[in-house]
Formats: structure tokens, C-alpha cells, sequence
């Protein structure tokens, strides 16, 4: 954070990765999965991804989409993909549980982060999915989250923007010393936007994907299958992490902070 803030951006792909870091990224969270949100990347695209870069990479934990009430099968899946992932070089990790009422799962968040030690562990955009996101909070500093990756519990990090800095206001009052980065603000955010979410939140990270749709090299192509459900991406589209975007987001954070 030499330039007084971090920007990391989720990628799903080598490609990506290394674009993000071309743009001045300074974290990469590696997923597979984008377009639920993230899920836990392969162990060979971590290993890749890893010769690759030298900024700090930080692997989703995710068994799969939907919501975040896990059964005790998906638990050890999970756990077993963090000891994977520290054993193949992640710098970080990024997990979040909620119990059927809407509340952190305390136990089982317990359990993970254990595994996980010593790594630093951020808790998802589950937070954007609990009852009441300010007794959430406490739980999650209580129990040694690095950091909350938020849009404050609405559609974007912009909609959501006067609780993230509500939650900003709650630990800052207090006596923890705590710093802005616990709140990477993520969700839509684009370069229209960056500007008003990062002033309004006084946050020094934030999280995006800058990607840009690109055409598949594909000559043939088949357009009566789809390798998926009907609401899938189009399979001769790939979105990859755009450089020309990273930068620019990267600009307009250095111009405001």
C-alpha cells in the first residue's frame, strides 16, 4: 500500500491474474465461479497463477454457489481445500458461513479459521447476506477477520455506501485500533463510480473485477448447444480482467487518496 491504498480484483483465470497485476493490482482473490459470485479455484489454476505473479493471492473458499448454510460434507470439503491451498502457496484466504437465522456462524467460522492459521483470512460478501450487519460486524472482529469484503448489504457497494461507512464510524469509535482497510467496499464498482465510493467510505481498499467482454478465437461454432443452464454466459464470450481498466481505476484512487 505504497500509494496509500490497495486494490484487489477477483480473476477466475491465469490470464486475468496476470493482467490485474499488469494494472497495478496490489492483491489478486482467486475464484473459479464469477458469475455465482465466486467458488473455489482449482489447485492447478492456484499453482499457476502463482508462478505468474508476485502480488499477494488470496483463495475464495466457496464449495459451491447458492447461500452460505453449509452441511458438515461441504464443511470438510472446505477444509480441505484451505490446507490445499496453504500447501500450494496461497497468501491469503477468503471464506464466510451464516446460520439458517442470518447470523455468522460462529462455530464453524471458529473451526475454518483455525485451519487456516497463520494466514490472514477476509470474510466474503456473505456479510451482505446477515440479519443485522452491525452485530455481525463485532462477531467478526472478535473472532480475528483481517478484513469485511462488503457492498453494505445492497445491490452495490454505491447503494450500499452510508452503511459501509456506518460500520467504518462503529469500529473507528471505538477503542480497537483498527484501520480503513477492514472494509474493502466491492460490488460494481467501476471507474464511474470509484470516486463517490471510495470518498463516501474513507475505505483504503477496494475490490472489482475490471473486466471487458472478448470474443472466443473459436472459427466453428455450434450454436444449437450451451454448456450449461439457459442463463449461463455465452460460450463464445470470455470475460477477462481488462489492463486498460485496472489502470484506470487504479488512477482515480490515487488521485483521491
Amino acid at each position: 500500500m505504497d500509494d496509500g491504498f490497495l486494490m484487489e480484483v477477483c480473476v477466475d483465470s491465469v490470464e486475468s491474474a496476470v493482467n490485474a497485476e499488469r494494472g497495478g493490482a496490489g492483491r489478486i482473490e482467486l475464484c473459479a465461479g464469477l458469475v455465482e459470485g465466486g467458488t473455489t479455484p482449482s489447485m492447478g489454476l492456484l499453482q499457476v497463477v502463482k508462478q505468474c505473479v508476485r502480488v499477494p493471492v488470496f483463495v475464495m473458499i466457496r464449495p459451491r454457489g447458492g447461500d452460505f448454510l453449509y452441511s458438515d460434507r461441504e464443511v470438510e470439503v472446505m477444509k480441505a481445500d484451505i490446507r490445499l491451498a496453504k500447501l500450494h502457496g496461497a497468501d491469503g484466504l477468503v471464506f464466510g458461513a451464516l446460520t439458517e437465522d442470518g447470523r455468522i456462524d460462529t462455530e464453524l467460522c471458529t473451526a475454518l479459521l483455525a485451519v487456516c492459521r497463520p494466514l490472514p483470512v477476509t470474510f466474503h460478501r456473505a456479510f451482505d447476506m446477515v440479519h443485522d450487519p452491525l452485530v455481525a460486524l463485532e462477531t467478526l472482529i472478535s473472532l480475528g477477520f483481517e478484513r469485511v469484503l462488503t457492498s453494505g448489504c445492497d445491490s452495490s457497494a454505491l447503494e450500499g455506501l452510508s452503511l459501509i461507512k456506518r460500520l467504518a464510524e462503529q469500529v473507528m469509535s471505538s477503542a480497537r485500533c483498527v484501520t480503513s482497510g477492514l472494509f474493502p467496499p466491492g460490488g460494481g464498482i467501476t471507474e464511474r463510480n470509484l470516486q463517490r465510493i471510495l470518498e463516501g467510505s474513507t475505505a483504503s481498499e477496494f475490490h472489482c473485477s475490471a473486466r471487458s467482454a472478448r470474443d472466443s478465437g473459436m472459427k466453428f461454432r455450434n450454436p444449437n448447444v450451451a454448456m450449461g443452464a439457459s442463463f449461463s454466459a455465452p460460450e463464445y464470450s470470455i470475460k477477462v480482467t481488462d489492463v486498460a481498466k485496472v489502470r484506470t481505476l487504479n488512477a482515480i484512487a490515487k488521485n483521491i487518496l
